[in-house]
């Protein structure tokens, strides 16, 4: 497993809607997040792993950058991934309209 998706698995997310904080903000910004919003999280990092790894590993988590790569590639993803991504940008969009994620 790569390490980006260990760090993702730990806050699934947080890391998962691109946000790099400090411990103390990170654990801030938990609170905002919903079991389900990092269960649906978690469910986009496993459907999108292997694009993941084949089309944005060089990109540095953070800012919703791994998110935007993926939806750069939208014609070379898999078809499990290319379903997951309307759900991920929806789980960003909420995570910004709380504040628990930069826009």
């Amino acid at each position: 497993m790569s390490s980006i998706f260990r760090a993702l698995s730990r806050t699934a997310a947080i890391v998962a809607l691109g946000v790099s904080t400090s411990a103390f903000a990170q654990s801030q910004l938990q609170t905002q997040i919903t079991p389900q919003m990092r269960s649906e999280a978690r469910a986009t990092m496993q459907a999108c792993r292997a694009d993941y790894e084949s089309l944005c590993s060089d990109v540095a988590p953070g800012g919703g950058r791994i998110l935007a790569c993926l939806q750069s590639h939208a014609g070379q993803l898999t078809s499990v991934c290319a379903r997951a991504l309307p759900r991920a940008q929806a789980l960003r969009d909420s995570a910004v309209t709380t504040g628990a994620a930069p826009k």
